[in-house]
C-alpha cells in the first residue's frame, strides 16, 4: 500500500479546504489498526478547535474525498485538534511552535541523552532544530529526531 501517496493526495484536498474554512491543516495520517484503515486529519486555528469545528470540517471534506476517491480501501475518517501535546513534524510546525516548550526524542543520544526539553527557537540555515536549554542553544539535526512534541506545563 502506498500510504505516502494517500497522505499526499488527501493533503492536496484538505489544505485549501482548511484555508477556506479558516483552519490550519496540521497533519494527515493514514493508518491501519487491526482490519480497519483510519484517515486522521488534524486541524488547528488561533482560537483552538472545538468538536463543532471537527464536525464542520468532516462534513465539508467527506463529499470531496468521495468524489476524488484517493483511497481504494474503505476507511474511517477522523478529524481532530492537535491537543495540548502536539506532534511537531514539518518546518511549518516548527515555525508555528517557536517560543513554546518542546520535548525532542532522538534516535541516538546527543550530549548523553536521547530526550531533550527546551524552548523551541526555530531552525538554522543547515536545517537543525534549535532548542534553548537554560543558557545554551542545542542544535539538533532534524533527521536525528524520532518525535518532537509541545509540552504542556500545568
Amino acid at each position: 500500500k502506498n500510504n505516502g501517496g494517500v497522505v499526499g493526495a488527501v493533503r492536496k484536498i484538505a489544505e485549501p479546504l482548511a484555508d477556506e474554512l479558516g483552519y490550519v491543516l496540521w497533519d494527515v495520517e493514514f493508518v491501519k489498526k487491526g482490519a480497519d484503515y483510519y484517515l486522521r486529519i488534524t486541524i488547528d486555528s488561533e482560537e483552538g478547535i472545538t468538536i463543532d469545528d471537527c464536525e464542520t470540517f468532516s462534513r465539508a471534506i467527506d463529499p470531496i474525498l468521495d468524489e476524488a476517491d484517493p483511497i481504494t480501501d474503505s476507511y474511517h475518517l477522523e478529524v481532530s485538534s492537535p491537543g495540548l501535546e502536539r506532534d511537531i513534524k514539518t518546518p511549518e510546525h516548527i515555525a508555528y511552535c517557536t517560543g513554546e516548550t518542546v520535548e525532542a526524542r532522538l534516535f541516538a543520544p546527543l550530549q548523553g541523552s536521547r530526550v531533550h526539553r527546551g524552548v523551541l527557537e526555530g531552525m538554522d540555515e543547515e536545517g537543525n532544530v534549535l532548542l534553548a536549554i537554560g543558557e545554551n542553544i542545542l542544535a539538533i539535526p532534524r533527521s536525528a529526531i524520532s518525535r518532537m512534541t509541545t509540552v504542556f506545563e500545568f
